[in-house]
């Protein structure tokens, strides 16, 4: 009974530390996926009348892993 008790208890935590939940910014387009543990950010962000930010950076317990972003004109 304990063992079934105990992989349940890890289950649940393994869930709520990995679902994300999006995040929708007004900036043009920018969605971040975000956990606990770790977040997704792809960017789509107007910058002024020049152009736009685009790309994507992966963060994992706040450290930037990899981060690919441009700036593309219009």
């Amino acid at each position: 009974m304990k063992k079934k008790l105990l992989r349940i208890t890890i289950l649940i935590i393994a869930v709520i530390l990995l679902f994300p939940i999006p995040l929708r910014y007004k900036d043009g387009g920018t969605v971040e996926y975000k956990a606990i543990l770790y977040s997704v950010t792809d960017y789509h962000s107007l910058n002024g009348v020049d152009g736009y930010n685009t790309g994507i950076e992966i963060k994992v317990l706040g450290i930037t892993i990899y981060e690919n972003t441009t700036f593309k004109d219009k």
